[in-house]
């Protein structure tokens, strides 16, 4: 047997991929975070398929299902939102099944910072203003910040910033960031993008602590912080300059 650990996606049932989709389809066991990813993409699940919400379980209990599943030849379906490769808690899972000797693959899904910036419809990266994007958070219960990744040190650097996680800490993203950004520096809390429920709360580091208290939302929420959310006016980059020479174009 194989454990499949899946990228759900954002939320929207038809935004997982077609693998992910497929491997719903075919494992006879499906272990999903049920307080985080949507009821809908279940749907992509066989009728006969077990269905575990992994929401109040331990680790331990999570890998006795898959010692479980292995005995009995299961393939296993394992659902996290978002894309795996960041604040999915899949490596210390993968780390228990190799200890077992368990087979595993991981596929991609589109990951929350992308959803919420097709909601915003907006690119991140725009010429010359900002061509770096950082996705981070803040310090929480269940997993504390390393010493040198604070908001400060990335505020430094100018580039979009994507908080996840720190919706309630929006007064400390505020206070660290605006000395770095400026009071007037643009910013949107995307809530459940893709989602029926998606919610979207535009501001500034100066403004929008006060918008938020009046309209909050839950903390499946992300805080993007930088210039590029309201460029208007900015340099066209040089691909599609009629005059730009490149190898796909073939002009003299």
């Amino acid at each position: 047997m194989t454990v499949h650990f899946i990228g759900a996606g954002p939320g929207a049932a038809d935004l997982i991929t077609l693998r992910g989709a497929r491997l719903l389809s075919e494992c006879p066991v499906c272990l999903y975070a049920g307080s985080i990813v949507a009821p809908d993409l279940l749907s992509h699940c066989g009728p006969t398929t077990r269905l575990v919400d992994t929401a109040p379980l331990s680790l331990d209990e999570i890998e006795a299902e898959y010692v479980a599943a292995h005995a009995a030849g299961q393939d296993v379906a394992r659902l996290h939102s978002g894309d795996l490769s960041v604040w999915s808690a899949v490596a210390e899972q993968i780390r228990r099944l190799e200890k077992h000797g368990i087979p595993y693959t991981l596929t991609p899904g589109v990951p929350s910072f992308a959803a919420a910036a097709a909601a915003l419809r907006r690119e991140l990266t725009i010429p010359e203003l900002a061509q770096s994007l950082v996705l981070t958070r803040v310090s929480g219960r269940a997993s504390k910040m390393p010493p040198g990744e604070t908001l400060a040190n990335f505020g430094r650097t100018g580039a979009t910033l994507a908080i996840h996680l720190a919706i309630h800490a929006l007064e400390q993203v505020v206070e660290e960031l605006t000395p770095h950004y400026g009071g007037d520096c643009p910013v949107a809390i995307v809530f459940r993008a893709s989602w029926p429920e998606e919610r979207i709360i535009r501001g500034t580091l100066a403004t929008i602590a006060k918008q938020f208290a009046s309209e909050p939302v839950e903390r499946s929420a992300i805080i993007f912080v930088g210039p590029s959310l309201a460029a208007e006016e900015f340099t066209e980059s040089a691909l599609y300059d009629a005059t730009y020479q490149r190898r796909f174009r073939g002009r003299a």
